[in-house]
């Protein structure tokens, strides 16, 4: 199929789709492929054949065989996320939103929906409302969220600690990220099960989507309310407050964007994370070893398992080129994150160590570029770190082909993630003990491998009573060496 033969503005006829039941159902009009239904379960699949038959960009169908281009190759993508001049993420300039190809009631509308948010906005209006987001991110204390992080992750495990077993998913994954930004955003006392459940239902398109968004929406917004009476030191404050003075309504949509974009992502990256770590020999082997770090094993997730498989979509403002397609203006683009991370002119070798290398499509790039991607990494840090130190003999409690999946076209997450451990007893995550984090795991540490018990620290003696005479002034204890301090400052503390 040469470029000019499909054309993703044209109208292809129907009828020249295969009858249901054919071998090639996975194909629409013209034998293009189809990004959803039953042959698309495997989407990582499809994208290889796609990228076989058409090479770094090629023609798709999306739900109601809406024509999209996916971009497969990483080169292909930067490029596209890097020059707005070509491509913008405004879903107004779509083709397929101007005729009604695209009606309202489409399965992809939560997605491609404009909205007056920085994600859609380019030129001036993205520098004012980009600008206020990075602004407010920039005031936040990384090192005092570091140790919210470890203390959500301490409250999180003594809730099954106990009990010797737990789905990793629902019972940590899905609810770690929602504590750390309510504290962020500064609504700790809206954490709770309906917004975990609301957040992981609002970007699926279900029938309850809508209600979930609204009920969202409404604590959001009566947030930006409070904020905007009595300011605090917290980003919603701040994002109130800042030059470009939002309105209320930018405030509370753009707190969404943040609030679901960081939850949704680390809860993925987490879940990711913990599952290579259960299943992989040699990745497990290196983080025992001491040859890998949590931060280097999360840097591999993200090349190996991003949060977002694809994000829909960019739009080109203009004829152009890309990959050898010719791309005519106002037809959409996916950016395709996960194929782009295993482009063979990239990483030939998919069984390479990717560790100290950034250059994953995982936060997308260019002015979009995920502005809170620090946030993310620290919630996985932190998170798979203390939870590992605190449990150090967990292991998967099911085979591996047992783990089930969730899949969109934005991405797929884990079911569940079940996991045994030996019973622990429960920690108190209000005292503010000199280390939240230990300063390193002890030399024996393995996953999935019992660690001997040690003696539980004997009470402190009671204080005594004050006498006439001054106590004598105990002299002062050691300073830590150069290493540990390093390493409590790394972990904030």
């Amino acid at each position: 199929m040469t470029p000019e033969s499909h054309s993703l503005t044209g109208t292809d006829d129907p009828s020249l789709g295969p009858p249901p039941g054919c071998p090639a159902h996975g194909k629409g009009p013209g034998g293009v492929r189809r990004l959803y239904g039953p042959e698309a379960e495997d989407l990582g699949a499809v994208y290889e054949k796609l990228r076989a038959e058409h090479g770094t960009v090629a023609p798709a169908l999306l739900h109601e065989d809406v024509p999209i281009w996916v971009v497969l190759g990483h080169s292909e993508n930067m490029h596209m996320v890097r020059t707005p001049s070509q491509y913008t993420r405004d879903t107004r300039l779509w083709t397929a939103k101007q005729d009604g190809t695209i009606k309202p009631d489409h399965p992809l509308s939560p997605h491609i929906t404009w909205q007056p948010i920085c994600c859609h906005a380019e030129g001036d209006e993205h520098l004012r409302l980009r600008g206020a987001v990075t602004g407010a991110m920039s005031t936040i204390d990384h090192r005092g969220i570091r140790r919210h992080i470890n203390r959500a992750t301490q409250h999180l495990v003594n809730q099954f600690c106990e009990e010797g077993r737990a789905d990793l998913v629902s019972q940590f994954a899905e609810h770690l990220p929602m504590m750390v930004m309510c504290e962020i955003l500064g609504m700790p006392d809206e954490y709770n099960d309906r917004i975990v459940q609301a957040a992981r239902d609002m970007p699926t398109g279900t029938e309850t989507a809508i209600a979930s968004n609204a009920y969202i929406m409404d604590v959001l917004m009566r947030l930006t309310a409070r904020r905007r009476a009595a300011p605090k030191d917290d980003f919603t404050s701040h994002l109130i407050n800042h030059p470009a003075r939002l309105t209320d309504e930018e405030v509370g949509q753009h707190l969404r964007v943040v609030l679901i974009v960081a939850y949704e992502s680390t809860a993925n990256l987490l879940a990711n994370v913990l599952r290579v770590v259960f299943t992989d020999p040699g990745f497990r082997a290196q983080l025992n070893g001491g040859q890998m770090t949590v931060p280097q094993a999360v840097e591999q997730s993200l090349w190996d398992e991003p949060p977002f498989s694809t994000i829909l979509g960019y739009f080109a403002k203009q004829e152009t080129e890309l990959g050898g397609q010719r791309i005519r203006k106002g037809d959409g683009l996916i950016l395709g994150i996960a194929p782009g991370n295993v482009d063979p002119l990239v990483r030939p070798d998919l069984k390479a160590n990717m560790q100290g290398n950034r250059s994953h499509l995982a936060f997308s790039g260019g002015p979009h570029e995920c502005p809170g991607q620090d946030i993310g990494r620290a919630i996985a840090d932190v998170g798979v770190d203390a939870l590992l130190t605190r449990l150090p003999d967990i292991h998967l409690a099911c085979a591996e082909d047992e783990l089930r999946w969730r899949a969109s076209i934005s991405n797929r997450h884990l079911v569940e993630l079940p996991a045994r451990f030996a019973p622990k007893p429960q920690q108190d995550v209000k005292a503010r003990p000199a280390h939240q984090v230990p300063s390193q795991r002890p030399s024996n540490w393995q996953v999935g491998r019992p660690q001997p018990q040690t003696a539980a620290p004997e009470p402190a003696a009671p204080v005594a009573a004050p006498t006439s005479a001054p106590a004598p002034t105990p002299e002062p204890a050691p300073r830590p060496g150069v290493f540990r301090r390093i390493q409590r400052w790394w972990r904030g503390n």
